[in-house]
């Protein structure tokens, strides 16, 4: 009997090996389920989800070279995962009331604030650079003790005694 690819059949599972297991079909041909074909979840260990001598329906997936290639989870309905609210239209973010169905609350007072013009300070180029290097590198210098210091306790303790 010529095997159709896609044709669901039903075999007897004949020998169990730690990458699948062998099932014997009609017609007196076998053919290999691999391990990854078994369930729709992770399988460790195939006689976890088969035994011996156990019948099941399984799809034929390809028949190349004289093997024959094995499904039992594509026979099996499909576990769909929960679903998920569905996100609303503009980026994820929920729609605003209309504007005569909700108050709309108070905008906080201490969130108010309110700056004053900057008026520009006459300071020749080579000073604002200068003032901005120097700023950088005390910083800089500050973040890097912070960093080397955090790092020395995760390193072992830093310096070797002799």
């Amino acid at each position: 009997m010529e095997l159709q690819v896609g044709s669901i059949l039903t075999g007897k599972v004949t020998t169990i090996t730690k990458f699948g297991a062998f099932v014997a079909l009609e017609g007196g041909a076998s053919g290999l389920v691999h391990i990854s074909e078994i369930a729709n979840t992770f399988v460790n260990d195939v006689h976890d989800f088969l035994q011996e001598g156990q019948e099941v329906k399984v799809l034929v997936l390809s028949t190349e070279n004289g093997k024959i290639n094995l499904s039992i989870k594509k026979t099996q309905p499909q576990e769909r995962p929960a679903q998920r609210p569905a996100r609303p239209a503009g980026g994820g973010y929920a729609p605003r009331p209309a504007a005569g169905n909700a108050p709309r609350p108070a905008a906080p007072q201490e969130r108010t604030f309110v700056r004053a013009p900057q008026q520009p300070q006459p300071v020749s180029a080579d000073q604002t650079f200068e003032d901005k290097l120097k700023k950088f590198l005390s910083s800089s210098e500050g973040k890097m003790a912070d960093l080397n210091r955090n790092m020395d306790g995760k390193r072992g303790g830093g310096r070797r005694r002799r």
